[in-house]
């Protein structure tokens, strides 16, 4: 997808209705649906990953499962490690599993480890498993300890869980924060604007997604390609403008094209079938 001089968007990857033909062609042509859809899936993957990059990644999970089994193993042996602890908490918390990485860095903190990344992760991970008061306390050491960790990540933590819990008063405080610091943004912009919708001000949330996607528009290729979604919340009409594009097609192909393409299918399986059959084919001794 790439933006162009007047800010609209145009999608790279094919509509629903183009990825089933493909499907039922090569399906006509290989006599396999199956080994047609896999290998249909493989390619769209594939072309995915060098244009919009919206669909999970499935390389980074593999990698990012193995790092955690290899992490676990070393902690089996050496149930010490506060760096291996460390790492496989943070790797828990990206995996919303809060309460295992919250029992996992009790040791680590036990021991005097008050490193900001550590208090970070524990503070996201007690946030997450319920243990709010103490979570808010532990990003407050964060920020105490290094002010602006991470460009604000503790302001982006603390607006998406407050938004979860409906505080969006503390939300907004906090997102502002964000979108302050980091002034292209977009999920922060999205997040805040949703902070406004739930306190009511419906003219600023409609300004702040007006923000997000002009944020969008003019951001480079690699920002683009990160935040893509959180720019379609901002305007959930272009993705909704493309899925009614692809119904479209998919209810023209289906009663235009796919009669033909099946009866094409048929008549070439026949024709198939009849040459085998075909008494001057066979053996003369038979």
């Amino acid at each position: 997808m790439k933006a162009t001089d007047r800010g609209q968007v145009h999608a790279t990857v094919p509509p629903v209705g183009s990825t089933w033909l493909q499907w039922i062609i090569l399906s006509a042509l290989t006599g396999s649906p199956l080994g047609s859809a896999v290998f249909l899936l493989v390619f769209w993957l594939v072309v995915d990953r060098f244009t919009l990059g919206i669909l999970p990644d499935p390389f980074r999970w593999v990698m990012r499962w193995r790092r955690a089994s290899s992490l676990e193993r070393t902690l089996l042996g050496n149930p010490h490690d506060g760096r291996a602890r460390l790492e496989l908490a943070g790797l828990y918390v990206d995996r919303a599993k809060y309460k295992p990485a919250v029992d996992l860095l009790k040791p680590n903190l036990e021991k005097g480890d008050h490193d900001p990344q550590t208090l970070f992760t524990m503070g996201v991970a007690c946030v997450g498993a319920g243990y709010v008061e103490q979570g808010e306390k532990l990003l407050d050491s964060v920020d105490d300890a290094s002010p602006g960790f991470r460009v604000n990540e503790v302001d982006l933590m603390r607006g998406r869980f407050r938004l979860a819990r409906k505080d969006f008063a503390g939300a907004k405080v906090a997102l502002e924060k964000l979108v302050s610091a980091r002034a292209g943004t977009i999920e922060g912009r999205v997040l805040l604007a949703r902070a406004l919708d739930g306190l009511g001000d419906d003219g600023a949330a409609a300004l702040m997604k007006d923000a997000a996607w002009n944020e969008y528009v003019s951001a480079p290729g690699f920002q683009r390609r990160k935040e893509r979604l959180w720019a379609w919340r901002a305007r959930p009409s272009r993705p909704a403008t493309y899925v009614f594009i692809a119904v479209l097609a998919l209810t023209l192909f289906a009663t235009l094209a796919a009669p033909r393409i099946n009866a094409w299918a048929a008549a070439r399986q026949r024709a198939a079938q009849g040459a085998y059959t075909d008494p001057g084919l066979m053996d003369p001794d038979e």
